[in-house]
């Protein structure tokens, strides 16, 4: 048909164009968004089928199961039937955990330095932001808080100092770019994970000359390339770790959030062979009750749980694999713990109701602790990452996170829908105070990153 339209004198030559400018047009309205496309159905299943030997015991065999989407749906919800997730190891010593509710200071005996216990300090000299939000070109307009009209810029020169005798390794693109030659690198989860992968890749990208970088999306996965040290920096969709109907990272807002909790299958045939690994997941079980369809029961039964039992599952399913799967001497695995948020200035100035917006500087009470972290969860966590003992290092990025009210993109950012006139006179109203400014709180979070790689 294409030959047929070229030897017509009309004007559809000119309709195909103004088709092909519509396409990139709406790519880039989507990579704005921090968005990447939507996964291709038949590949996934192609994908996920070179893993069944590491399927969790309670997953059947996947050649009948059909992938969770955006379509799937419940026909009917059951109560929970108690069904819990379970995996099993001969090694419950704990060596390399660590205590993420109350970071202990340092044991100066044992010569241990605990770098997620310090304290912000503020530093105007000319080394803090480590990047410029102007000079990346893959900032993300959710966060680009300074393009968005954000005045005070002082949330841009907090530097992150652990108790002495501690140091945080400082911040070197150089040195990073050796540690990733021929190497993938991963991040895997939310979009508080997408938010220190834009970090990471505004650090990075600056040394790279422009022809030799580049920024491609495969599936639910985005990949940033740097060519002459043959790397990527990369960021896979995965909200719950676990298989979901909301793992299309365009059409992810849903009523009813379905989960297979018995599955990591689909997500774990595109992070497997990554060398270095940074997962996450919080955010998403904390709003809503969320369904379940196990593996062996049949198409769209279902169960609802509370997002807490929900997670502890998808974090035991997550565990199982990374216990057979993950070798430590060939592999990096980093489990990064929940990024606060800043939804209730009574937590931090007790009788005031409103939240992060207007919030210029962080809080100085080290023991400081609000309702945006919730610390059974992060018990739940710690207990599962202790079983896996040396397969998985903790970023333990949350209290440290929790001074950062001032952080926050709040409403210096693009909001996709348009704000009604009510919201405009209450600007706390549609502040976000999940996510965060960049150059900000995430560049901290990479460089722990880097400090332990």
């Amino acid at each position: 048909m294409l030959q047929r339209w070229s030897t017509k004198k009309s004007r559809l030559p000119l309709v195909g164009l103004l088709f092909m400018l519509a396409l990139v047009v709406t790519f880039m309205v989507l990579y704005n968004q921090c968005s990447i496309h939507h996964t291709n159905r038949e590949q996934d299943l192609l994908e996920t089928s070179t893993l069944t030997s590491s399927v969790h015991p309670n997953l059947p065999p996947r050649n009948n199961l059909e992938v969770l989407d955006r379509f799937s749906q419940c026909n009917s919800t059951n109560e929970y039937s108690g069904k819990k997730i379970g995996w099993f190891d001969h090694d419950t010593s704990g060596q390399g955990s660590a205590d993420f509710v109350a970071a202990a200071a340092p044991k100066e005996e044992d010569n241990i330095c605990d770098v997620f216990s310090g304290k912000w300090v503020f530093d105007n000299s000319s080394s803090y932001p480590l990047h410029k939000g102007s000079d990346c070109p893959y900032m993300c307009d959710q966060l680009a808080c300074e393009k968005y009209g954000r005045p005070d810029l002082e949330y841009q020169h907090w530097r992150w100092q652990p108790h002495p005798p501690c140091n945080l390794k400082r911040w070197n693109a150089t040195e990073m770019w050796e540690m990733l030659r021929g190497k993938r690198m991963m991040f895997v989860g939310d979009s508080l994970n997408r938010n220190q992968w834009v970090s990471m890749v505004c650090l990075l990208q600056s040394i790279i000359p422009r022809d030799k970088q580049s920024m491609s999306t495969n599936a639910h996965i985005t990949i940033f390339k740097a060519e002459d040290y043959n790397a990527t920096v990369e960021f896979l969709w995965a909200p719950f770790l676990v298989e979901s109907n909301s793992d299309d990272p365009v059409y992810r807002k849903l009523d009813e959030r379905i989960i297979r909790p018995d599955s990591v299958l689909k997500h774990a045939s595109k992070w497997q062979h990554a060398d270095i690994l940074i997962f996450n997941t919080y955010l998403w079980w904390r709003r809503r009750p969320v369904k379940i369809q196990w593996s062996s029961k049949e198409k769209g039964s279902c169960e609802e749980v509370n997002g807490a039992e929900g997670m502890e599952m998808a974090m035991n399913a997550w565990a199982h694999w990374i216990f057979n799967n993950i070798d430590p001497n060939t592999k990096r695995v980093f489990f990064v713990t929940m990024s606060p948020t800043h939804i209730r200035s009574g937590d931090w100035n007790p009788g005031s109701e409103g939240n992060c917006y207007g919030e210029k500087k962080p809080i100085e009470e080290e023991s400081y602790w609000g309702s945006g972290s919730d610390i059974p969860t992060m018990r739940m966590v710690e207990r599962v990452l202790r079983r896996l003992g040396p397969k998985v290092s903790v970023l333990n990025i949350t209290q440290l996170s929790e001074y950062r009210k001032d952080g926050h993109s709040s409403v210096y950012r693009k909001f996709w829908e348009p704000l009604s006139d009510e919201s405009l006179k209450n600007p706390a109203s549609y502040a976000d105070c999940n996510h965060w400014c960049l150059p900000g709180v995430p560049d901290v979070w990479n460089q722990l990153l880097f400090h332990f790689l």
